[in-house]
């Protein structure tokens, strides 16, 4: 079942195009990463998806539902929550405070206990810290909470932008481990990252994006295996 459908979308700043007519699908309980080079297209496609820029051309439907018709917070209460890129979070409030600020769609006090219990238990460090302000957390605990804060809403699908940026390789590894079990538990992902191996080991299927186009898509496992995507992407 296609949860998230793209077609035919172009979206410009200004006179330049940077999406040229981009296809891509993800299917419930998926996880499909997007990968390229800086300037590719990666984080756009992503803000278009979420609202945050308007498409010039195409259509994104979600469950069906016609996204580029809709203003971003109407997004978000449809069951998609954005982690930005460079983490974005409230680094004068608490831990707690940006959790809640998160859950700004969610009414229901029960289900918001719950999400706050499973979040807790996903990053443990985050209890830990929930009365500490979110700007003395180490890069690697801000990025747990900029996901953490995502969950919050209770999405169906989660878009991540560049997760693993600027942390080391076993903070990496621990925030990546964290994603699997946010997909087993019900939440599909696409994932934007630099970091090709490990979004590909992550990963059901992929897209690859060079200059606004999609130009390889396949399943995870075959992109690892494809000389081009190793030459460009995973060091050979």
């Amino acid at each position: 079942m296609k949860l998230l459908q793209v077609v035919d979308l172009k979206v410009s700043y200004g006179n330049i195009e940077a999406l040229h007519g981009i296809n891509l699908e993800v299917k419930k309980g998926e996880i499909v990463t997007i990968l390229g080079a800086n300037g590719a297209g990666k984080s756009t496609t992503l803000m278009t998806i979420s609202g945050l820029l308007k498409p010039t051309h195409g259509a994104i439907y979600f469950d069906k539902i016609p996204l580029h018709k809709m203003p971003a917070h109407e997004i978000v209460k449809l069951g998609i929550s954005q982690v930005p890129e460079g983490r974005r979070i409230f680094g004068t409030l608490t831990v707690k405070e940006n959790l809640t600020l998160g859950a700004f769609t969610c009414k229901d006090r029960t289900k918001l206990r719950k999400n706050e219990e499973w979040i807790y238990e996903l990053f443990p460090i985050l209890a830990e810290r929930r009365d500490q302000l979110a700007g003395t957390l180490s890069g690697g605990e801000q990025q747990m909470l900029a996901i953490a804060r995502s969950l919050m809403s209770d999405p169906s699908i989660l878009l991540l932008d560049e997760p693993s940026l600027g942390l080391a390789p076993l903070l990496v590894k621990s925030i990546f481990q964290a994603l699997k079990e946010i997909n087993r538990q019900g939440v599909t992902i696409l994932l934007v990252e630099q970091n090709a191996r490990a979004a590909l080991r992550l990963a059901h299927r992929g897209y690859v994006m060079e200059l606004g186009r999609i130009v390889i898509a396949d399943t995870a496992e075959n992109l690892l295996a494809n000389p081009e995507v190793r030459q460009a992407y995973l060091g050979g």
